[in-house]
């Protein structure tokens, strides 16, 4: 199954000016149908707080409309409104045809840069088969806490696992070693794939050095960005994934009475 991260310096509270780039660059890296393609967090916006001016209903039609031309796969990260009135920093993946396949809400809103101020978390996960492969899309923050991806790696309703996290992000260049490292940690100790899309340049608070990776069940790096615009691809081979877990069943021994519970939502 054919996967692409793309990064790129986000127009700050811009959607109109990102859609027009994002559309851009994918246009010009010449995609296989079907590819599965990961976009940055509020990679429409930046990390803005500011839900009058980044909640509003362009996103997702924009996003819809280009899976269809493409005719790719597409998270796509972006903010809504909850109930409550309060942010929610979420990913949505977008089928080929153009239908919502599936929305995750970052369980983790990243307190020490004030998200959690106006956004409130997730309770749930998303497990979604896109043609060959169980997807379980992530959020940037979300990253630092390996439980939640060892509770998709062993399901506790007993369904199918993840096999792929495609985690998209603005990642400050301040830790940007603990975004390669951890990466590479993830995907070996879930014997999965993990697809990464940070963003670049800088925002009114930070500065963003990329670095989108594509990381084999090995901790292999198949592909990975320098700090500059581009769209990284590869083909993961996920027969491979499944024999590496048959012939080597660490899953297995996985003690799940130590992992707790999560709901998890098979769209």
């Amino acid at each position: 199954m054919y996967f692409a991260a793309l990064q790129y310096d986000i127009a700050w509270e811009d959607k109109a000016a990102n859609h027009e780039a994002m559309a851009s660059m994918l246009a010009d890296a010449g995609l296989p149908a079907r590819t599965f393609v990961l976009l940055p967090e509020l990679g429409d916006t930046g990390f803005s707080f500011d839900l009058d001016r980044i909640v509003d209903d362009r996103t997702l039609p924009w996003a819809t409309d280009l899976a269809r031309r493409l005719n790719v796969w597409l998270q796509v990260g972006h903010a809504e409104r909850g109930p409550n009135g309060r942010g929610r920093n979420r990913a949505t993946i977008v089928a080929p045809d153009g239908t919502i396949a599936g929305t995750y809400e970052k369980v983790h809103p990243f307190s020490f840069g004030r998200e959690i101020e106006h956004f409130d978390g997730g309770g749930r996960m998303l497990i979604r088969r896109c043609d060959e492969g169980e997807i379980c899309p992530l959020v940037c923050y979300d990253l630092r806490f390996p439980e939640l991806y060892r509770l998709a790696a062993r399901p506790p309703d007993g369904g199918a696992a993840a096999e792929i996290y495609t985690l998209g992000a603005s990642w400050p260049n301040a830790r940007q070693s603990h975004w390669r490292a951890l990466h590479i940690a993830r995907a070996i100790e879930n014997q999965a794939y993990v697809v990464a899309a940070n963003r670049v340049g800088a925002d009114p608070q930070m500065d963003y050095d990329g670095g989108s990776m594509i990381v084999a069940p090995s901790g292999a790096v198949l592909a990975e960005a320098g700090d500059g615009p581009a769209v990284i691809q590869a083909d993961l081979d996920l027969d491979a994934l499944r024999v590496w877990r048959r012939d080597f069943p660490a899953l297995a021994d996985v003690r799940t009475d130590l992992l707790g519970t999560i709901e998890i939502t098979r769209a």
